[in-house]
């Protein structure tokens, strides 16, 4: 298998190396009261430059992304921004969403064209430069069916992760082809078609993640309750782990009932970035 690279020298990629770096700093315990000048001469940066790199990639500046963590801010969206998905499934919502000014529209593949292992299908790829660096995106004829942030997990890992999802697809190296879902994405308009190839149990699981609003968390326990399985939050858990299309259904909303992060397949510094840039848009 031949991986196509994106270029290693791209500014997001660099800058999102970085800003990663910075998040752990903040989050390690001797980091959390650092001043903005001791953190940005950690990195090499000026402080008002550091400033506007942090604010980009993690939505809120490095002192507020401080206090989120002081206060647990995971615990506290819990708390106060708390999705009732049974509400929202009710309601005949199921299988819309919204990522900004994008609209989400998906079909399923049938559970015996998942059973083949995408036998017949061709799937297109492609890398891409995203805001948490490099991005691997999967597309069939009828929507995006993988998207991969790449910067925690290498490239090579992701690639074989999601290629072995639908082994018997006809893969082919063709990012012309993923660009205009990546573009979407990346630019927050128009529509975004999403094909979600998964067990059927993994499709129910990622549909209720497509109804938690930005700037909401949910819990396993609360979407295994949503699906009609209550006693099945170790496989909920499992489910939302194995999302294939990162972002866009937005796995990264879904905490442990205690408030804890839990874990994000594509690296937890990005899940929260992800939360920290949410809450900052909604004003959690």
């Amino acid at each position: 298998m031949t991986v196509h690279h994106p270029p290693a020298d791209t500014e997001d990629g660099y800058h999102w190396q970085l800003m990663r770096r910075a998040i752990d700093r903040l989050d390690a315990p001797d980091g959390r009261d650092l001043t903005l000048e001791q953190i940005a001469a950690e990195m090499n940066l000026s402080p008002a430059h550091f400033q506007r790199l942090f604010s980009r990639y993690a939505g809120v500046s490095p002192k507020r992304f401080q206090q989120y963590l002081r206060l647990g801010h995971a615990k506290a969206l819990l708390a106060e921004r708390h999705t009732t998905l049974e509400t929202a499934l009710g309601t005949g919502m199921s299988g819309t969403g919204r990522l900004h000014d994008l609209f989400l529209r998906w079909e399923a593949m049938s559970p015996g064209d998942y059973a083949s292992g995408g036998a017949g299908l061709t799937i297109r790829h492609g890398w891409h430069a995203g805001p948490f660096g490099p991005m691997l995106a999967m597309a069939t004829e009828r929507g995006l069916c993988g998207l991969a942030f790449t910067a925690e997990t290498g490239e090579t890992a992701a690639m074989d992760d999601l290629r072995a999802r639908w082994p018997a697809a006809d893969h082919r190296h063709d990012p012309a082809a993923t660009a205009p879902h990546v573009e979407a994405a990346l630019a927050g308009r128009g529509e975004a078609r999403l094909h979600l190839i998964g067990a059927p149990f993994q499709i129910k699981v990622w549909e209720a993640l497509l109804l938690v609003p930005e700037g909401h968390v949910t819990t396993y326990g609360e979407i295994a309750r949503a699906i009609g399985r209550p006693r099945a939050v170790r496989a909920v858990g499992t489910a939302v782990g194995r999302n294939p299309v990162s972002w866009l259904i937005p796995c990264h909303r879904a905490l442990r009932k205690s408030g804890g992060l839990g874990g994000y397949h594509w690296g937890l510094p990005v899940k929260r970035a992800l939360l920290a840039a949410e809450s900052a848009e909604t004003g959690a």
